[in-house]
Parts: structure tokens; sequence; C-alpha cells
């Protein structure tokens, strides 16, 4: 029996017409298992995965290697996205392993959920170096059934590793400087040694965007400003992800990453956190360079996010898939005979030049649109033809079979959107970016949150699902602070506090310090893990550090500032031996280390009070903290601002740094 048709998930919804008797993830799956004392096997994937798609056509859907599972195994399906928390651990086991990890992930378990043996995508027959999936479940069931010694000295040696990896690597800080900032000029110095100065990114292929690595190498940037290794880097990876394949020309919004050196080829699949995360760090890069390039792609990122990723709730979809009619691609490719079928003769020829459009196609015989084959920047003229061209090619696009849309709102990848929205909406003055934001924040703190006060991971077709994890609390409450410091409105940082209360209940480590990913009630886990390592999206433990450095700043309670330290302390010990993972820890320190309070006090509807604001947000200043208060706002007595107000009866600007603040600025051109 095939129990996924209950479930909300799109993913486990693709799978509820298998042959394979699925179950979703849970205490009856366990406990079935132990029933029978069959071992598990666990499959892990996403909706928007194409290789997950691979293996449940070859596989999942072929009734020969369905009937193998279902005598042989306990078969679970999980969502990686609506179970962060499981695929972490088991992803762990299979890194511990020794494979280098990804989706599908197939893992073989004891009755009881314990990891022993696994992979990721095995083919149906048996290609690409790979053993046939049915041979590998026949001989994981024997050795099972026939040498119990071998699982089980897998299976300890996996449980030990996994609980290793949960114990952070503390040290204690004596005086006020925890380590120097000239130790993150070290970091940045070793990290762009392994850029590629000419392609932009990290490596050959694939690459990833990895926005907050790029954003270390930023700050580094604007530290010094001697080293311009850390600004090309910055701005080389920017220009060739901007016009190149990985970006949606059309639509808007990038791909999940390149399988090539040029960036040219996508991995088509369209997720929620990727663009959040490049939105961020495209603003944090025009604030200096005010490319217009970044100023295209951020509007239309955020135009593509308001338009085709918000769900009906008002809360933001997870992703796109990568495949449409069953082909990865198919919907954004196209043949150089479509688009002059589209576009007549003349502007066909015209705009294939300027995307690299040729008869024979430049991947799998179509092609991908980009322009890092450009040779010269086109007029402005040419770019209007360009955007107007652009504009009929994506309504003959919009006819076609769209790919699978997962509409599943997910509160860690909501409070990254939120967050990026609220603050491109300061910097380019959209309105509409903000009240997409708080549309979300309110769905998410609203019809995500319990009687209880804690956060729900996800919410679909009304239903509230699974307790919220680390990264859930930590990303709402970097949102709250980010609407606050652009709205000026306190119940947003009221609640920031709230969520933060919720984790110190529930999540926290007295003996270790920091937090661990699960809370403490999460019964149905073999291991309850904590890290502050950055993967696709930015580490929770690393995020409270920055969180906790602006929630002292904007209080002038100096708990916030112990909690960021004691954040930096549980994981420091980790910096001598691999660096590498904690980019979004050392972002939060210098945040800890440089915050500037900018304080606006000034009628929010007065245009000099906006001309003021405006000129804080042109500023690419990572470390600022703004706040912004009406003439009649009181701040507490301990606030360095404290009884700043108007200057003869003029919005002002109050430049505040370690409790002391600068003479107020009223000329929105000395800012």
């Amino acid at each position: 029996m095939n129990r996924l048709g209950r479930e909300t998930s799109p993913y486990l919804l693709q799978h509820a017409n298998n042959p394979v008797h699925w179950w979703p993830w849970g205490e009856e799956a366990l406990a079935e298992a132990q029933r029978t004392n069959r071992p598990i096997l666990l499959s892990v994937g996403y909706a928007a995965c194409h290789w997950c798609h691979v293996m449940a056509h070859e596989s999942f859907e072929s009734p020969e290697v369905a009937a193998v599972m279902n005598e042989l195994f306990v078969n679970i399906k999980v969502d990686r996205e609506e179970r962060p928390d499981v695929d972490a651990i088991y992803m762990q086991a299979l890194q511990i392993m020794g494979e280098p990890g990804g989706w599908p992930l197939t893992m073989f378990c004891t009755p009881r959920g314990e990891p022993f043996w696994g992979g990721t995508y095995f083919p149906t027959p048996a290609r690409y170096g790979r053993p046939a999936f049915v041979d590998v479940l026949k001989g994981v069931a024997q050795t099972y059934r026939q040498r119990p010694q071998d699982i089980e000295t897998n299976r300890a040696g996996l449980l030990d590793a996994l609980r290793d990896r949960a114990v952070n690597k503390a040290i204690e800080f004596q005086g006020e400087t925890m380590f120097p900032l000239g130790l993150l000029d070290q970091v940045a110095g070793r990290i762009v040694e392994e850029c590629d100065m000419t392609w932009g990114g990290f490596g050959q292929a694939p690459k990833f965007p990895s926005p907050y690595v790029f954003e270390l190498l930023w700050r580094g940037w604007l530290r010094e400003r001697s080293d311009t290794r850390l600004r090309d880097a910055v701005t080389i990876t920017l220009d060739r992800m901007c016009q190149g394949g990985i970006y949606d020309h059309l639509g808007g919004g990038f791909a999940r990453y390149a399988t090539d050196n040029e960036w040219l080829i996508p991995h088509f699949e369209k997720m929620l956190y990727d663009n959040a995360q490049l939105v961020d760090l495209l603003c944090l890069v025009w604030q200096e360079t005010k490319n217009p390039l970044y100023a295209a792609r951020i509007a239309e990122t955020c135009d593509w996010i308001l338009r085709e990723m918000t769900a009906d709730s008002g809360g933001f979809a997870a992703s796109y898939d990568a495949d449409s009619e069953g082909v990865e691609g198919k919907f954004y490719v196209w043949d150089a005979a479509a688009i002059d079928a589209a576009l007549g003769a003349e502007d066909g020829a015209f705009f294939r030049t300027a995307y690299d459009v040729t008869p024979e196609g430049n991947w799998e015989h179509h092609n991908i649109l980009h322009r890092n084959r450009a040779t010269a920047p086109p007029s402005d003229a040419d770019e209007q033809r360009l955007a107007a061209l652009r504009a009929r090619l994506k309504a003959e696009r919009d006819k076609r079979v769209w790919p699978g849309w997962d509409d599943k709102v997910l509160a860690d990848w909501n409070g990254l959107t939120i967050a990026a929205l609220a603050n491109a909406s300061a910097v380019f003055q959209r309105e509409d970016w903000l009240a997409a934001a708080a549309r979300a924040w309110r769905f998410v703190m609203g019809t995500m949150r319990g009687d209880d006060g804690r956060l729900y991971h996800c919410h679909r077709t009304g239903k509230r699902l699974h307790r919220g994890t680390l990264d859930d609390y930590a990303n709402m409450a970097r949102a709250g602070v980010a609407l606050f410091e652009v709205t000026g409105e306190t119940r947003y940082l009221d609640d920031a506090q709230g969520l933060v209360a919720v984790l110190d209940r529930h999540f926290a480590d007295p003996a270790g310090g920091a937090y661990f990913t699960t809370a403490d009630d999460a019964a149905d886990l073999i291991v309850r893990g904590k890290h502050c390592h950055d993967n696709a999206v930015p580490a929770g433990n690393g995020i409270l550090v920055g969180v906790f450095a602006r929630l002292w700043v904007l209080t002038g309670d100096a708990r916030w500032h112990d909690k960021a330290r004691a954040q930096i302390a549980a994981f420091a010990g980790e910096l001598d031996s691999n660096f590498f993972p904690l980019m979004t820890l050392l972002n939060g320190y210098e945040t800890l280390q440089s915050a500037v309070e900018l304080v606006l006090v000034g009628d929010p509807a007065a245009p000099q009070t906006e001309a003021l604001r405006r000129a804080i947000y042109r500023k690419s200043l990572p470390d600022k903290v703004v706040r912004r208060l009406s003439p009649d706002t009181a701040l507490p007595a301990n606030h360095p601002a404290a009884g700043k107000s108007l200057v003869n009866g003029q919005p002002a600007l109050y430049l505040c740094r370690n409790m002391t603040c600068e003479a107020p600025i009223t000329d929105p051109a000395k800012v």
C-alpha cells in the first residue's frame, strides 16, 4: 500500500501512484520496520530535482523494481525541503562514508532508522559506472540477513560519527576583542585565490552562486580597498552570472547552479532561497558600483518573485522544477527557427546575435539564452529594443507547458526572501516589494505559528506541518529586524525577540553553547544535530550572530552583545581547521565589531526625511543598522541617541558608534 496520497508535499504526491509501498517519514513507518524486522530504504529528494525524476521514472514507477523494494524493505520517502532535519542527518551519514552527497539520497537503515550504507542515484539498468538499483537492493538485503555483524559495525561507526559531528568546537575568549578583523582579511585573501578571475565562481564545474562567500569578499574590499582582487572576484562573478544562462533572461530569476565553467548551462530548477540571497548580494554591490546591470537583475528577480513565486496565502513558494513534459530545461530553451517565427526575420536576427542563438544550438542542439559572448555593450536604443523583444518571447514562452511549481511555503526560505525584499525596497524605493515582504511576514507569523508562539516549518493546502527548525527561527528573526529597520514599526522588533526567546527555551545547548537544529521535543530523529556550516543556505547558528549584533545595537541591551559573543565562541574552534563553511558566522562577527547605527529622526512623510533615508541606502554599508524615529518617539535613556531630535525643525540623521553619536546631518549630500 502506497500511503503518500494523504500528504501535502508536491514531491511526495509525485510518488503517490508509484507501485512502491511508500511510507512518509514518521513513527508509524519506523514501527512497521521494527514489527517486520526489515531494513529501511530511505529515499530523499525534492520536487524540482531532475535526477530525482530520473530515478523515479526508471525505478519507482517500475512494477518489477517496486516488487523487490516491497518484498525486502520498508520504503520511506522524504521531501528534503519539508523535513530538512531528517535530510541533514542522512546526508551527513553519506558524507561520512566518503560519498560527495546530493539528491536523490538513497540510504539503507536498520529498523530503528540508523544508517548503515547508502548512495545517491542508482540507475535501472546499470550504467554510468553505477550498479543497477535492483542488484543494489538484493545485495543490501542479503548482507542484512547473512552478515549482521557487518551491518552492526557500519551502524555503530556511523552513529558515533554523527554524534561527534553534533559536538561543536568551542573556545573561551579573554577580553573584549575575540579576534582581530585582520583575520577576516586573511580569510578573504585565502578564498580569493580559489576564484576563477575569468568566469567568476569557484572551481571549474559545477559552479554554485555561494552568495555568503562573495559577501565576505566584498566586505573585505570595503574595509581596506587595497586588494582589488576581492572587488574583482565579486564583480566578475556577478557580471558573468547576470549575463549567463544561469539567469532567466525572459522571466527573471536565477537557476540553482551551472553545470559548466562559464555559467551557460543551468541546472534549470529555480529555488526561492538562491534568488533571495542573490538579491541581497546584488543590492550590496550595486550600492557601491551603481552598475545598471545589477539594478536590472534585482528588479527583474524581485518582480519574478512577486509574479510567479507568491502562493495564494501571500507566502512565497519554494521552487520551479527543472523539467517540463519530462524533459530537463524544455520550458527555457529555444531553437533559432522558433525565435524567427515569433519575432520575424529582422528582429529575430538582431535578438539571436545578442543572445548567442544559432541554428546548431549552444546546448544539446538547442539554445540557452545568454549574453556572455557579447563583444561590446549595446546602446541604450538597442537595450530598449531587446527589452521589447524579450517581452514578446516571454509571452510566447508562457504558452508552453510550464515546469512543476512547488507551492509549499517554508518559514526559513520565506525569512530569507522577506529580508531581501525589505532591503531592496529601501534601496530602490519599491513600495510593492515592501508590501509583499510584509504580507509574507504576516502569513508566516500568523498562520504558521501555533497558540504557543512556536513556528511550523511548512504550509500547503491549508495545513501547517512539522515543528520549526533552528533555520526557521533564525531567518524569520533576521527578517523581523530587517522590516523594523526599513519601516520603524516596533512590532517587528518585538516579534524578532520573541522568536529568539523560543529558541532559548527549546533549542539552546546550555552545555556546549549555541543552538541545536531541532527542538527538545523532536522525537523521531536518531541524532540531535548542531553545526554552523553554510550549505545551499546560510547556517542558522551563523545567521544568529548578525541578528544578535543588530538587536544589541537597536536595543542597547548588553545581553544581546553577550549572546553574539557566545555564538561565535561556540564554533570559533573550527576556524583553524576549516573556515570555508563559516562565512555567515564571520560576516556576523564583523557586524558585531563594526556596527554603525544610523538614527533618522523625522516625519516619515516629509520629503527631507525621505531624502536622508535614500542617501543612507545608496551606500554599500553591510554593517549599518538603521533606526527610523518620528520626532515624538523617545529612545531608552541608555541609548547613545537618546534625546536627539529634529534640528531647527528639520529631519536629522545621527551616526552612532560605540555609544557615541556624531553631530547631526541634515543635508542628504553630506551623508
